[in-house]
């Protein structure tokens, strides 16, 4: 059974890996020969309303269907965080509106894990009753907007008459991707092809300098852990700067861009905005710019507190044992999610010289040396190479072989790796008994 995964897993979410984060999309705006709002309706009536299906495209008696996107909020729960959106359909004759959802999956799904972890997630589309949709929304406090789109009654039908098909359990199903593919990005191309592909070239030769990594990280940053999963975990793929057409992967970057957008008569393409739900919670983060400075006084700080502490060997290996351990594990990760996943985006993930996995060896080495003995034969030698893996992570920004943004971690974490191996690389440790 196919389950919403917004109100059965933590309700219209997406997920991803193990920083996991949602998107969510944009509305449309109402047309001045629209019947009721979608609010006004019964919510029993809009329940028991069916999906839409299109006339026929040739048959001119019929009304066309009201088609418009429903842009939601960003939530307070970690995978609502980036908001979401659907493509709304209203009949023409009995007014039922039903919404057309591209974000549900089935955990029930045979291997639903293990895809999930390796990046081969398979979503649904689903089509609900736009009411029972909202329901998740109005208990959470989240806004929702419509934006009505300005179509000619031929697209209007065919849109309606392609999603219905396209929501058939059969055809349904569809590779996601959390950047490329996900329930923004489909509602993109819906449109987009009822222009006849006349959506596109509108935002493809435009950007505002934004990158996956950067709507991801300010999206996730009132979540701590979930920014700095994000931050970590992506590679040079997520710093290239994206167009209005890519950075359309954020639900309500997607409605900016369809606000400013023209339909093929060259008339705007909303007709109308309308706010079907408050937003009541915290408004979405805004842009800022990202400083390294204060990253590398932090490292420097907690450098010389070590350097200042090298006479307490234990003192310093009981702290150092923990910054290992965490690079060992992060690492291991990176090393993961490289080799072994389908997430293009955290792939030769330079942090890699960061949280570097040969602090293995440095961290097997700390139980001696906390006992009074001497430490593995080598770690000297392990100790500045890592020192090494962390100026080469310095040298590769600085020449931009390509691009990726982490030179904060790198003035966080290299000035702590220098003052480790000043302590454990020198030749005042004890040695080990040929």
């Amino acid at each position: 059974m196919i389950i919403p995964s917004f109100r059965q897993v933590a309700r219209h979410g997406r997920a991803w890996l193990a920083w996991a984060a949602l998107l969510a999309a944009p509305a449309f705006a109402v047309p001045a020969w629209a019947a009721p709002p979608l609010d006004a309706p019964p919510a029993d009536a809009a329940a028991s309303a069916p999906a839409v299906s299109a006339p026929a495209a040739s048959d001119a008696a019929v009304p066309p269907p009201r088609i418009g996107v429903a842009t939601m909020q960003p939530g307070e729960v970690f995978f609502e965080r980036f908001g979401h959106d659907a493509i709304v359909v209203v009949d023409p004759i009995t007014g039922a509106a039903t919404s057309y959802n591209f974000g549900f999956f089935d955990p029930g799904e045979a291997d639903f894990i293990g895809r999930f972890v390796r990046g081969e997630m398979m979503y649904y589309l689903v089509a609900l009753p736009f009411a029972e949709d909202m329901a998740a929304y109005r208990d959470a406090g989240r806004g929702v907007s419509i934006q009505w789109l300005d179509l000619t009654p031929d697209q209007a039908r065919e849109v309606a008459a392609a999603l219905a098909d396209r929501a058939r359990p059969e055809n349904a199903r569809y590779h996601y991707d959390y950047f490329t593919a996900n329930c923004a990005t489909m509602v993109r191309d819906y449109v987009d092809h009822a222009l006849g592909g006349g959506l596109k070239p509108q935002l493809a030769g435009r950007s505002r300098g934004n990158t996956y990594r950067s709507e991801a990280v300010r999206l996730a940053s009132p979540a701590w852990w979930m920014w700095l999963g994000f931050d970590l975990g992506l590679g040079p793929f997520a710093d290239t700067a994206l167009s209005r057409w890519q950075e359309a992967f954020v639900p309500m970057r997607l409605a900016e861009s369809l606000a400013e957008a023209r339909n093929s008569a060259g008339q705007p393409l909303v007709l109308a905005t309308e706010q079907i739900l408050p937003h009541r919670i915290a408004p979405e983060p805004a842009e800022h710019v990202r400083q390294w400075w204060p990253w590398l006084l932090v490292g420097v700080i907690l450098a010389g507190g070590l350097l200042l502490a090298r006479r307490h060997r234990r003192l310093v290996v009981a702290l150092a044992t923990p910054f290992w351990l965490l690079c060992v594990i992060g690492g291991g990760l990176l090393v993961f999610l490289w080799g072994f996943t389908a997430h293009q985006s955290a792939w030769a993930n330079r942090n890699l010289l960061l949280l570097n996995p040969l602090c293995l060896y440095l961290l097997a080495s700390a139980w001696p040396l906390l006992r009074g003995r001497p430490p593995l034969t080598g770690v000297r030698w392990v100790a500045w190479a890592v020192v090494a893996c962390g100026v080469l992570a310095l040298v590769i920004h600085w020449l931009s072989f390509q691009p990726q943004y982490n030179l904060q971690w790198i003035a966080l974490l290299l000035p702590v790796h220098v003052a480790l191996a000043a302590i454990f690389g020198g030749r005042d440790l004890p040695a080990r008994a040929g």
